[in-house]
């Protein structure tokens, strides 16, 4: 676990932003959204696959006139939670954390009863939940316990169209889904009291490395061509439009929604059944 390097703090007031999984995709664009607006500091994890990405992320957070600070882990252990907010603590002081963000992902494909190599076992089972799912309460906890929640912060956990919809090999991506949505609605509860608003941000497919490296260019050409069918847009959902509206919820305007699953998905499953029977 590490640190990057940069400039050393000042004794200001300051509103950071927390991101799980800030070096590529949807992390990345968040981070570099709310740096924008309404003008936070970022405190970034990653695991460290996409160096040049996560350097990339820095200089943008830097360039809004931002600070950065981006954390090397693998953040879906309560230990690395404990040891991050403590990083955290030592650069931005307490009460500091405005927005926390849960962009980590590490899934496991697969069937429950398959007798091949694509069984779900016991370790892939463990391994998911607690980077889908669990982490998002190890770190609420950690933040907690340290004292690190602004006035009014907002904690985002990010859901896929999973729920209404399933692939025969995302059972457990789903499963740990819907994990993180009761985890999500308790503490909004416990939080709620507090002035702060625990939400979910539902989005359906957005092109990131992690899914460029999964598919060939000819299997992402596919995949566009059937979200432009399944869209009412006719098209695909950027990163950028997630992350502009990652910016909205963090304002006052916003402040109301708590304990909730947000639709940002565009009606991507509206029209499933009509593709199925008039193809």
């Amino acid at each position: 676990m590490k640190d990057s390097e940069g400039e050393p703090p000042d004794t200001t007031e300051q509103r950071w932003a927390l991101i799980l999984g800030v070096s590529s995709g949807t992390g990345a664009a968040i981070a570099h959204a709310v740096a924008k607006k309404p003008g936070l500091d970022v405190f970034g994890v990653h695991r460290g696959r996409y160096a040049d990405n996560a350097a990339q992320v820095e200089r943008q957070v830097r360039e809004a006139g931002r600070r950065a600070r981006l954390w090397q882990a693998d953040a879906s252990t309560p230990e690395a939670a404990e040891a991050g907010v403590l990083a955290l603590r030592e650069v931005a002081g307490p009460r500091s954390v405005k927005l926390f963000v849960h962009s980590i992902a590490g899934a496991s494909v697969g069937r429950f009863l398959s007798e091949g190599e694509d069984r779900l076992h016991t370790r892939r089972i463990r391994r998911t939940f607690d980077t889908m799912a669990h982490s998002f309460v190890y770190w609420t906890q950690a933040l907690v316990a340290a004292d690190m929640l602004a006035p009014g912060a907002r904690l985002l956990g990010l859901q896929n169209s999973l729920d209404q919809t399933h692939l025969s090999n995302t059972g457990l991506i789903s499963a740990s889904k819907a994990a993180l949505e009761m985890y999500v609605r308790y503490l909004a509860l416990e939080l709620g009291a507090k002035g702060h608003r625990v939400n979910l941000l539902k989005f359906g497919t957005v092109l990131t490395p992690a899914l460029k490296h999964v598919y060939s260019p000819e299997a992402l050409a596919r995949l566009e061509e059937a979200h432009a069918r399944m869209n009412p847009a006719g098209r695909m959902c950027t990163v950028e439009e997630v992350a502009d509206f990652v910016s909205v919820l963090v304002g006052d305007e916003a402040g109301w929604f708590n304990g909730a699953t947000i639709d940002y998905s565009g009606g991507m499953t509206l029209r499933l059944l009509d593709l199925v029977l008039n193809p």
